[in-house]
């Protein structure tokens, strides 16, 4: 089982780490993320460089596609050479992307009559599309989810792992990171917050 973080030039660190490195914690389950990339090497928002893991051919092949966010999202959506890199397949993939991530997702079609998440910064340019922006960290829709806000992308490595291996997996790699002394707390809320954005649709 593969997972593409996928993540463009300007991107935001928290966004595309800690996703990847949350489901990385599931190697041993076969549960395995990837940084995927345009080019061999990108560039964060704050500068650092960064070497792809994989291509972004890759993402036909993945089981699961993270779209992250950065300050060049809106170049992104604007280049028709790079959206047609992004031949997402619902029906057999899950897809979720990570603030101005949804920007990507709205213009490949594939928020159509699908309310999302995303950041204060990306809301303008989501709801133009004609996507409802909720005013909530997470939300899934069958194959679909989107976060909003950096941290949220716990609650979206929570989706992809209990999808995926089921709730006892997010349960051991959420407590396994959370701050000591709020292990309990911090899993609950991040079960809970991916139940109430699962539930909202139903």
């Amino acid at each position: 089982m593969q997972v593409a973080v996928v993540t463009f030039d300007g991107f935001n660190e928290l966004d595309s780490f800690i996703a990847s490195a949350l489901i990385n914690r599931c190697r041993k389950d076969g549960l395995e993320a990837f940084i995927t990339t345009p080019t061999p090497v990108v560039t964060s928002m704050n500068g650092v460089e960064v070497t792809g893991q994989r291509p972004m051919e890759f993402v036909t092949e993945a089981d699961v596609v993270l779209i992250g966010s950065g300050v060049k999202t809106r170049d992104v959506v604007a280049d028709a050479r790079v959206l047609s890199m992004l031949p997402l397949d619902p029906s057999r993939q899950l897809v979720g992307s990570q603030c101005s991530g949804a920007l990507v997702l709205a213009r490949l079609g594939l928020l159509e009559g699908v309310p999302a998440c995303t950041d204060m910064t990306s809301r303008p340019f989501v709801e133009a599309c004609g996507v409802t922006v909720l005013d909530a960290p997470f939300h899934a829709e069958g194959n679909i989810a989107t976060a909003g806000g950096c941290l949220a992308s716990q609650y979206l490595a929570t989706w992809v792992i209990t999808r995926m291996l089921g709730q006892d997996a997010a349960r051991d790699v959420i407590g396994y990171v959370a701050p000591v002394g709020e292990n309990q707390e911090t899993v609950e809320r991040a079960l809970r917050a991916v139940h109430a954005g699962e539930v909202a649709v139903r």
